[in-house]
C-alpha cells in the first residue's frame, strides 16, 4: 500500500511541477521575482518527482516533497493575502487553476505526512531466525 502513497505523491510533484512551469512565462511578465519562483518550484518539484521513482526506499525525498507542498501552499496563502515581499508585493486575485493545483498540493502533502508517520519500524519486523538485531 506504500507504493500507491508515493505514486500519489510522485503525482502531485510532477502536477504542480507542470503546472507552475507553465506559469512560469506570466510570472516572469509580472516580474523577475515571480517568474525565479515560479522556476525554481518547477525545478524543485520535478527533482523530487524524479528522486521519488528511483529511490522508492528512501524517506528524505518524501520529507522533502512534505516540505516543498508546505512551502507552496503557504506562500500562495500569502499571495492572496498579503503579497510576498520582492517576489508578488500585491496580492494576487484566486482563480481555479490556482485552486486545482493547491487541491493537488494538499493530497501529496497529507499522503507525503502519512507515509512519513506511518512508516514500518524495523524493530517491529519480524527478524529471520538465526539474526541478531
Amino acid at each position: 500500500m506504500s507504493g500507491l502513497r508515493r505514486d500519489v505523491v510522485i503525482l502531485a510533484c510532477a502536477v504542480s511541477a507542470g503546472i507552475h512551469g507553465a506559469l512560469a512565462p506570466a510570472h516572469f511578465a509580472e516580474g523577475a521575482g515571480a517568474g525565479l519562483g515560479f522556476v525554481a518550484s518547477t525545478i524543485l518539484l520535478a527533482g523530487l518527482a524524479v528522486v521519488l521513482t528511483v529511490r522508492p526506499a528512501s524517506t528524505l525525498p518524501v520529507a522533502g516533497a512534505a516540505i516543498a507542498f508546505t512551502g507552496l501552499l503557504v506562500s500562495y496563502g500569502l499571495a492572496t493575502t498579503t503579497g510576498l515581499p520582492g517576489l508578488h508585493p500585491q496580492p494576487e486575485p484566486v482563480d481555479g487553476l490556482a485552486l486545482a493545483t493547491k487541491a493537488f498540493e494538499v493530497v501529496g502533502l497529507a499522503t507525503a505526512l502519512n507515509l512519513l508517520w506511518h512508516r514500518p519500524s524495523a524493530s517491529l519486523a519480524p527478524q529471520p531466525k538465526g539474526q541478531r538485531t
